[in-house]
């Protein structure tokens, strides 16, 4: 019999387990907004999730980041974390979980136009230029524009866009301030989240107060979001993408919507018309040629990244 880690050594198996944890943080969204206020989800989201890297961090005798680290980390945590989570679950507050998935795919093309504004030595191709208009046209698609944008909660779906817009800058800035930092991965992350977490305890009582219930339901959906999709998630990706390469490992953002449209439908009963799943599609392909490089004829080495905890 196949014993489990030797299944999880696999990374075809951490992959697929990566594109499932991340589709289904849409409906843990959507479950966690029934008793907790956005503001309220992101603390204990983003809690529960320091609490697991930290206890890992420990285990691993690992260190927490020294000195000025820490104030690039606070605005890494805000763009990263503490922002787009709270969005995306007011988004949710008026949208479906499938259509935020969506809007979350969107985050190719973001990454597109932050650079070609911050980051002038990543010029844009012909490609990559047609894969923003294809995946303009991909979201006015999902959002049927040609009916005056019929069923759709413009706000919400907004909230969601600038969500996912919120990703690129906060990986720009980490490119800028983080790159050559001393401190491993884990490090780097532990620390974001924490600095994360002391943020929204500052924010939630002047915005929403703190929770004072915790319904089994959606406080079991905001836990498992947090251990599970925000610090599990974390530790999948950083080895997928040592062991195989950015380039599969950003891969699974193609799935995500697949499967959070898979588990809206069948779990949450949202309704799926025609436009949604073509639009999907048409934004995907355009997400896609976003990441297209330039021939230059000569082979360059990969770039190292920081690894810093962005999540779903």
């Amino acid at each position: 019999m196949t014993s489990l880690p030797h299944v999880l050594a696999d990374w075809r198996v951490r992959f697929s387990m990566l594109a499932m944890i991340w589709g289904f943080s849409f409906l843990l969204i959507k479950l966690s907004t029934e008793a907790f206020a956005p503001p309220q989800l992101s603390l204990l989201r983003i809690l529960s999730g320091a609490a697991v890297l930290l206890a890992v961090l420990l285990l691993r005798r690992d260190r927490l980041p020294r000195g000025r680290t820490w104030l690039h980390l606070a605005v890494a945590a805000f763009f990263l974390n503490v922002l787009p989570f709270t969005l995306f679950g007011y988004a949710e507050l008026r949208i479906s979980s499938t259509l935020a998935s969506i809007c979350n795919a969107t985050t190719p093309l973001w990454a597109m136009v932050v650079a070609m504004v911050a980051l002038q030595e990543d010029r844009p191709t012909r490609a990559r230029l047609g894969g923003l208009l294809i995946g303009f046209i991909g979201v006015l698609t999902v959002l049927n524009a040609w009916q005056g944008f019929a069923g759709h909660d413009l706000a919400g779906t907004a909230m969601a866009l600038v969500g996912s817009a919120c990703y690129p800058i906060g990986w720009v800035y980490v490119r800028r301030t983080l790159a050559d930092r001393s401190g491993s991965h884990l490090s780097l992350s532990t620390g974001q989240l924490l600095i994360g977490t002391a943020q929204l305890a500052v924010i939630t009582p002047l915005v929403s107060g703190l929770p004072t219930a915790f319904p089994t339901g959606p406080f079991l959906a905001v836990i498992t979001l947090g251990v599970a999709g925000t610090a599990v998630a974390l530790l999948l990706q950083y080895r997928l993408v040592a062991e195989v390469g950015p380039t599969i490992g950003q891969m699974v953002t193609y799935f995500i919507p697949l499967v959070a449209t898979v588990a809206g439908v069948t779990l949450l009963g949202e309704e799926l018309t025609w436009t949604t799943p073509v639009g999907a599609v048409i934004v995907l392909i355009g997400a896609a040629l976003t990441q297209s490089k330039r021939r230059t004829g000569v082979r360059q080495p990969p770039r190292a990244e920081p690894a810093t905890a962005e999540t779903r």
